[in-house]
């Protein structure tokens, strides 16, 4: 009888054992209450005065709110009250900062129009999505006016007249809409990003022609257009110099030559031209090379925040960013129209991301991921720097928080900047130029049902990779819970990207910090790993070698991760997954079907899965000639592509997987997701999918961000559950 009753007895002490650890591991708070945080975006300030201005994207309803200064208390001016995925981007005040234009719609992420340019259309609403151009009073007191279908606008100086670009064409229209927007001029190509003279008299653009671009000037109907420094590269960024006797822009090499092969990362060289902005004899005026970067790897055009932050600092000065010493630095030219050379502002072994320059253009005001703390490497903080180069750069915030985005009042007085900590989501704040304590506006804007005071720290870690690359991520575990806990691994996507210790600056990484939090409160240990591609560790972390064969050393980072876990105390070595979106979502699929016995399951939310070069003749006679590679070196690199391939991967991939993806991706082909789970169908992997009909890469609805975390948390709990429920 004894003997009958001991499995009863020992099946019941592990059912309560279960119970208990359930128990203890229940969530704090609900998935909806920690998705609910607003999210500031789009700061701005106004060039007179202490005006302030930014979005707020509050459970999909997304808003214009603008704070004025001494007191900075805010007010909402727009009254969209749907979750109806119509970003709002491109805010811009008029001169006197009475009016505020922005533009409504669209897909500002996105690589690649769809078919007729159709707008996002997220609700699927049977009348089609329009991106358009508003300007809306700062006082609020009126509601907004549409000028036009269009994006990029840009406000002239005496505030009666906005260009922006429609249908390939640089329309304008009166700020106050009493007619419609009318085409500008015609010109050959594709017309872009408009920016008006200071006294309003003209207006430089680019005119894009596909494998090569020119900076143009547009006066007026009689006046030819006039095309500067004009030759076979692509030029960008025209920027007026402050009396607007000069204009500065971005020129890279034209697209052409022998193609190269996509095995092998390339430089991207790139220079600075200043032109004369007065006219010339002949239509075309001709422009001096003020700066020229090398020829290596490291001189490529920054592909970070803002690229090469060109900017002119009054007429005497032109400020950019340059990868050149290894790190994202600021540089400063002085009289950059006679050849001066650029002096290095910001030295050290740190990267400077969010550029601005004070009203008076003595100052540069950056965000940069350095400070006394050894872990700020993993935030972001603010400083101040003079253009001239006369003393060293002040920090002008530090701590545990995380501040980007800065902007200088138009007083010159206030430094604006959207900031975050671990439990608090991104708010827009001020704090004296001269330094002092930072003021955080709009706080009552988060929910009081917000889990504010629930969320952990995150545990900065670094561990080896293979190779012996020391990799950093941050742990998220919650207090309780099982001795030995399930766990997973979060990757993110870009890859130019660095995960945060707190709310990140992007919305799409801010759902995705939310979500680890849940994850953690329920009973999960989660590990964000900042892989190498990745920003802010320095040039050879950013690109390492064999960065072009994808997921060769990059992957290395990502399992030395799931390692770790498994060697951690409070991990259960069977119970951990691996998630990510984008580039995540491509190594999230690798790591499944490389090393399903690390990875016992996962998620690939819109995950790249096959980009393996065709194999032929005349690609392997452009890559000889292009990279003067032998033919055994070039069919080694298909070779390494293509195992570095989730596909190449399926046939020992074991781990059951949740595939997400929506099916208006102009990121990532939502055919991706369709092919592999067919494949692994084939191969006999379960498989479990959730497509998200009419929504874009970035997830433009918050009910779509709800469902693609209830559904990867959920997923994560049935596998590991039921792996808890079958150890003996």
């Amino acid at each position: 009888m004894k003997s009958r009753l001991l499995p009863v007895l020992a099946a019941c002490t592990l059912l309560h054992a279960a119970a208990r650890a359930q128990s203890a591991a229940a969530p704090a708070f609900t998935l909806d209450q920690v998705l609910s945080f607003p999210f500031a975006d789009n700061l701005v300030a106004s060039p007179a005065g202490a005006r302030i201005a930014w979005t707020f994207n509050e459970r999909g309803a997304r808003n214009i709110y603008v704070a004025d200064g001494p007191s900075f208390q805010p007010r909402r001016i727009t009254s969209y009250t749907v979750d109806d995925g119509q970003e709002l981007t491109n805010l811009s005040f008029a001169r006197d900062g009475r009016t505020l234009v922005y533009v409504r719609g669209g897909d500002h992420g996105a690589n690649w129009t769809a078919d007729g340019n159709v707008q996002p259309n997220p609700t699927s609403v049977p009348v089609a999505a329009r991106m358009q151009v508003f300007a809306v009073a700062a006082s609020g007191d009126t509601p907004p006016r549409l000028l036009g279908d269009g994006d990029e606008p840009a406000i002239a100086p005496a505030g009666d007249r906005v260009a922006f670009v429609h249908d390939r064409r640089i329309w304008i229209a009166p700020l106050d809409g009493s007619t419609p927007a009318a085409p500008a001029f015609f010109t050959r190509g594709a017309s872009e990003s408009p920016v008006w003279s200071p006294d309003g008299r003209a207006l430089a653009f680019v005119s894009n022609r596909d494998d090569h671009s020119f900076i143009g000037i547009f006066t007026d109907a009689v006046t030819p257009i006039r095309y500067l420094a004009v030759s076979t590269s692509r030029d960008s960024s025209p920027m007026w110099s402050l009396e607007g006797r000069a204009i500065a822009f971005v020129r890279q090499p034209g697209r052409g030559g022998v193609p190269r092969s996509p095995l092998v990362q390339q430089p991207q060289p790139w220079s600075i031209v200043v032109a004369d902005a007065k006219p010339g004899e002949k239509g075309s005026d001709g422009g001096f090379e003020s700066w020229k970067s090398g020829k290596a790897l490291v001189d490529s055009i920054p592909r970070t925040q803002g690229e090469a932050n060109l900017r002119w600092a009054g007429d005497d000065h032109v400020v950019f960013l340059s990868y050149q010493d290894g790190w994202p630095h600021v540089y400063a030219i002085h009289h950059p129209g006679a050849g001066g050379r650029p002096a290095l502002l910001t030295p050290g072994p740190f990267m400077v991301e969010h550029v601005s320059l004070t009203p008076d253009g003595k100052f540069v005001v950056y965000s940069a991921n350095t400070g006394s703390d050894p872990h700020d490497i993993d935030r972001r903080h603010l400083f101040k720097v003079p253009v001239d180069g006369s003393s060293a750069p002040v920090p002008l915030t530090r701590g545990a928080g995380i501040e980007w985005s800065p902007v200088v009042t138009g007083d010159g007085q206030s430094v604006a900047f959207l900031g975050s900590t671990a439990q608090r989501p991104s708010l827009p704040a001020v704090m004296p130029i001269g330094g002092g304590e930072p003021r955080p506006i709009a706080a009552n804007r988060i929910p009081a049902t917000f889990p504010q005071s629930r969320l952990v720290t995150p545990e900065p870690v670094t561990f080896a990779s293979s190779d012996g690359l020391e990799v950093h991520g941050q742990v998220f575990k919650a207090a309780g819970g099982e001795a030995r806990r399930p766990a997973l691994v979060y990757v993110h996507g870009g890859p130019p990207r660095q995960m945060l210790l707190g709310f990140h600056y992007m919305g799409y990484y801010a759902n995705d910090y939310a979500a680890n939090q849940y994850l953690a409160s329920r009973g999960f240990v989660v590990l964000s790993v900042n892989y190498r591609l990745g920003i802010g560790y320095g040039f050879a972390f950013h690109n390492p070698e064999h960065a072009g064969q994808r997921g060769a050393s990059e992957y290395l980072d990502v399992a030395a991760a799931g390692r770790y876990l498994q060697s951690r105390p409070d991990v259960d070595a069977k119970r951990i997954g691996i998630w990510g979106g984008s580039y995540g979502g491509y190594l999230a699929a690798l790591a499944l079907g490389r090393n399903s016995d690390i990875f016992a399951a996962g998620v690939d939310i819109h995950g790249v899965h096959d980009r393996i070069p065709a194999v032929n003749p005349e690609a392997l006679a452009r890559a000889i000639a292009g990279d003067g590679i032998s033919e055994p070196e070039y069919r080694q690199a298909l070779k390494v592509a293509y195992e570095s391939s989730p596909i190449a991967a399926v046939p020992t991939w074991r781990s059951p997987v949740l595939l997400i993806h929506g099916d208006d991706d102009r990121n990532v082909q939502f055919h991706q997701t369709v092919d592999l789970k067919r494949r692994l169908l084939d191969h006999d992997v379960r498989v479990e999918e959730l497509v998200v009909p009419d929504d874009i890469h970035d997830f433009l609805l918050f009910r779509s961000w709800k469902a693609v975390t209830t559904a990867t948390g959920e997923f994560f709990e049935r596998q590991f559950t039921r792996a808890a429920a079958s150890q003996p």
